[in-house]
């Protein structure tokens, strides 16, 4: 299995980065809606965009809805 070279490598920790980013977000979000729901104060740190990936924080648009595009 030495076959592969670092371009493999790189790719693999920055595919499993890009994983563990988008389970914590998960986790805030679920964090952030348990909070609403029991009435307590929402953390504003974890509404703050994520300036690494600012496309991630935009709404993305419904299949089938042309009319708002």
């Amino acid at each position: 299995m030495a076959g592969r070279g670092p371009q493999t490598f790189k790719k693999k920790q920055k595919e499993q980065q890009r994983k563990e980013k988008r389970e914590e977000k998960i986790a805030k979000r679920l964090e952030r809606k348990k909070q609403q729901e029991l009435g307590l104060p929402v953390d504003p740190d974890l509404d703050e965009p994520d300036p690494d990936h600012p496309e991630l924080d935009r709404p993305v648009p419904m299949l089938g809805n042309d009319d708002k595009l």
